[in-house]
Formats: C-alpha cells, sequence, structure tokens
C-alpha cells in the first residue's frame, strides 16, 4: 500500500512538471544604415545636403525576451519584454517625455492564452501593428514613416496601462480589443484610449481594420511642431496644454493585400481626426506613445487622409523589388485648402540568410501647401527633397 502510494505521488510529480514545461526566448533585430538627404532643414535657416548612418530604418533595433509557459488543459501563461535602441550610438531608443529611457518602452506584456484567445495586460501596441504586415510597412517600415503612418500610426500605437484580447483564428477571421486606463482619479476619460481591430486571411488575400481613439490627459507638452501649412511663418509653435478628458486623435486604419503570383500589390486608405487641433494635445493623449514621431505628425490639421498603393515582387526566393506610392491630404485650422505631401518609393531587399538581409531604398518626396517632413529629417518649406539608403539588418 505504501509503495502504491509513494509511485503515485512520483507520478503526480512528474505530470505537475510536465504541466509547468516552459521556453523562454530572446530574440533581437539590429538595423544600420547609411542615409543621404537633398535639402534637409539647416539650423538657423536654409537648406543642405546630408548623410547619416540611422540605427532602424526598416525596423526598430531592438532586444526581445518571451516565454510560454504550459499550464495544462490548453491554458498557457506568456511574456513579453522589448527594448528599442539605436545601434549607432548604443543608447536607448526614446528620449521623449512620456517614455524617457523607459527600458522596456516597445513592449511589456504578461498574459493568458488558450482556446477563449489571448489576453495581454501592460504597456503594448493596437492591432494597427498586426495588419501593417498588408502594407509597405512590411517591406519599407520606417522609409514611409513621416510621409504616411507616423501619422495613422500602421505600425500600431503603443498604450500603457492596456489590457488587450485577441481572438483565435475563426474561419480566417481574427478579432482584436484593447483599452488604456488614464489613471486620473475622478475623471476616467483622462488620458482614456481604445481601439477595436479585425482581420481576415484567406490563401492570397489579406483585409484588415482597424480604429483607435485617445484621450487628453492635461498635461503640457513639447512644443516642437513641424508638419504645419507651409504659410506659417515658424516650424516650432508653443502650444497650450490639451483639455482633460477630450478627444485627442482618431484613427481609422482600412488595409488589403493580395499575392499574385511572385508579386504582392497592396493598398490602404487611413483617416486621421486631430480633434483639439495642437501637438500638446496629441502627446498628452497619456497612451506614450509619439515619442520619436512627436515632429511628423500634422500639428494643426484637423483631418488628414493617408492613402497608398504598392508592390513587392519576388525576382527568387532572395531578391524582391519595391515599389510604393503614399499621399497624404490635410486641412488646417485657420488655412483654406489642402494641403499634399506624396512620396514615391522605389526599392530592393537581397537576403543573404533568413536572418540577414541587405537593402537599398530611393524615395522623392514632393510637399504642397505644406512643411515637407523628409525621409528622415525635415525639409521645412522647401517643396521637394530627394533621399537614398543603403543597409544592413540581422534578426536574431
Amino acid at each position: 500500500m505504501k509503495k502504491s502510494l509513494l509511485a503515485l505521488a512520483v507520478l503526480g510529480a512528474f505530470a505537475g512538471a510536465a504541466h509547468a514545461q516552459s521556453a523562454v526566448t530572446i530574440y533581437g533585430i539590429v538595423d544600420t544604415g547609411v542615409v543621404y538627404q537633398s535639402k534637409a532643414a539647416v539650423a538657423g535657416g536654409g537648406t543642405g545636403s546630408k548623410f547619416s548612418l540611422n540605427s532602424g530604418v526598416i525596423q526598430g533595433s531592438r532586444l526581445g525576451f518571451k516565454g510560454t509557459e504550459d499550464l495544462g488543459g490548453g491554458l498557457s501563461a506568456l511574456f513579453n519584454l522589448e527594448v528599442g535602441f539605436s545601434n549607432d550610438t548604443g543608447g536607448l531608443q526614446g528620449s521623449d517625455a512620456a517614455t524617457g529611457s523607459n527600458l522596456f518602452r516597445r513592449k511589456s506584456v504578461v498574459g493568458l492564452a488558450g482556446g477563449f484567445g489571448t489576453v495581454l495586460l501592460g504597456r503594448q501596441t493596437d492591432f494597427a501593428d498586426t495588419i501593417s504586415s498588408y502594407t509597405s510597412v512590411q517591406d519599407f517600415g520606417g522609409w514611409t514613416g513621416n510621409v504616411g503612418h507616423n501619422l495613422d500610426r500602421l505600425e500600431g500605437t503603443r498604450t500603457n496601462n492596456s489590457v488587450s484580447y485577441t481572438t483565435n483564428n475563426i474561419a480566417g477571421f481574427t478579432g482584436n480589443l484593447i483599452y488604456g486606463f488614464g489613471e486620473t482619479a475622478g475623471k476616467t476619460s483622462a488620458g482614456q484610449s481604445f481601439g477595436a481591430g479585425l482581420k481576415y486571411d484567406n490563401g492570397p488575400l489579406g483585409l484588415g481594420a482597424n480604429y483607435y481613439q485617445s484621450k487628453a490627459n492635461g498635461t503640457a507638452a513639447a512644443s516642437d511642431v513641424s508638419l504645419i501649412p507651409a504659410t506659417s511663418a515658424t516650424a516650432s509653435v508653443n502650444t497650450q496644454a490639451a483639455n482633460i478628458g477630450n478627444t485627442a486623435y482618431k484613427g481609422w486604419n482600412l488595409v488589403a493585400s493580395y499575392q499574385f503570383g511572385p508579386a504582392r500589390v497592396y493598398g490602404n486608405w487611413s483617416r486621421v481626426k486631430q480633434d483639439l487641433n495642437s501637438q500638446a494635445n496629441l502627446t498628452a493623449a497619456g497612451v506614450g506613445s509619439l515619442g520619436a514621431v512627436n515632429n511628423r505628425l500634422l500639428g494643426f490639421a484637423n483631418k488628414a487622409d493617408i492613402f497608398e498603393l504598392g508592390t513587392a515582387y519576388s525576382l527568387s526566393p532572395s531578391l524582391k523589388l519595391l515599389a510604393a506610392v503614399d499621399h497624404t491630404r490635410a486641412t488646417f485650422d485657420g488655412v483654406s485648402g489642402k494641403g499634399k505631401l506624396t512620396q514615391y518609393n522605389l526599392g530592393t531587399d537581397y537576403w543573404l540568410s533568413k536572418r540577414t538581409d541587405l537593402y537599398a531604398f530611393l524615395a522623392y518626396t514632393k510637399a504642397t501647401d505644406m512643411v515637407n517632413t523628409g525621409v528622415a529629417d525635415s525639409v521645412g518649406t522647401d517643396g521637394n527633397q530627394a533621399a537614398v539608403a543603403v543597409g544592413i539588418r540581422h534578426k536574431f
């Protein structure tokens, strides 16, 4: 009898160990390129050519840790911590007021996954980050950011103090909800944010939709605004603190992608409404997401529409040819007519292995009745800019 009890106890211990199986993965990306820009803004006025070594031309350089633990019964615990860095200087990525030098500013989540889907808590991106794989973000990454997805946030909005729920794939459909707590006593709406997204995968066809909204928390913010009407006398405008609880940002994204043999063709449309019409109100949304793109948003625009068409053609499993056109139309407070910003992009991406690729990009950006943000540096009031990047990316 005692031997039987001992055997049962040993079997129970092994069963418990099996249920508690876990795995932790260390991963990362190091992406650096040499970038040339014509007509970059010069301090004190005017423009000039600029050469630079830029980290994160396609994807932000990062170091991450993720893990899962099998809890049994189809339930798993999971976590993901991700720190961003600039490998051209070795410093931590981001120095904005919302995130400072926070170590895991890119992502910091813990949650559960099972037959019901996945629930995550912490700092995380909304569903736009998922459907961005159907857009130029997949191939050009940050190269098309200033003229498009830094404003429509197609790479996702990093949301502090948030909880998200993502369904499992059901007949090709996956849905997502996210809610960010404002954490302001006495006023629930202050700093609050929320969003909803949906995608559909069916063979070569990919479709996606997303909505995201954030509320102001009333915190004063930086006053540097670069993407404003060209008729303005200055590109740095002092703004006032946001009105607590008022809507600071609304964004809608509709994306589509289709694989025609070796060619992927994609198109998308986004609409952005900045109800409070000031950069301070965006930065004070309380989501800690604007960071490095503060100077790239339509600081005084009350509405903007962003359109994109592009393709990626595989000449071989290792070599891709890339092309995309991004176009933004914006209306501004106190300025008649619409500002226009268009960027034409060509590129090639060659994979030396499954983890290492070489890339070369060319862009021409033109602005009408608004300041040209440039590919990486503002052009000021000049109407056009050419830019070239040649770089290497390694994933581990």
